[in-house]
């Protein structure tokens, strides 16, 4: 009786790794760019206030907070670019290489000044993204 459960053991260690495929790392759902557009609108909102305030300490804040922001932008961007996306959406999509780079540039911008028309060609720059996303996640 012992040597039953020996054999099963060692014909499991034989037998083939299942193998598993998905678009994404996960099961889809787990991405949507709104991530992104949310921080985006962040970023703007930060920018705003700043404008709008006379006190220095909160002007200090808001740069703060506005810089966390963006680089949170260029995550959320990041994780669908290495993570959602793949080449048959390149293929289909060819703009996405360059729609890619310039939001990432336009979020690392968006630290560095407090034009607000920045910001609006950052979440234009997201909101193409988006489109796209919802257009892969159609077929």
């Amino acid at each position: 009786m012992r040597i039953l459960p020996r054999l099963l053991t060692l014909a499991d260690r034989m037998s083939p790794p299942h193998v598993a495929s998905a678009h994404c790392d996960l099961p889809c759902g787990v991405y949507d760019p709104a991530q992104a557009r949310i921080e985006a609108e962040s970023v703007k909102a930060c920018m705003e206030k700043y404008a709008g305030s006379d006190d220095p300490d909160f002007k200090t804040r808001a740069v703060t907070i506005k810089e966390e922001r963006a680089d949170l932008v260029k995550h959320h961007l990041w994780v669908l670019w290495t993570d959602y996306f793949k080449p048959p959406h390149v293929e289909k999509y060819p703009q996405l290489h360059d729609l890619f780079w310039k939001a990432t540039k336009a979020a690392g911008d968006a630290k560095r000044t407090q034009d607000t028309a920045v910001a609006d060609d950052l979440l234009n720059q997201i909101a193409e993204i988006d489109k796209i996303f919802w257009e892969t996640k159609k077929g």
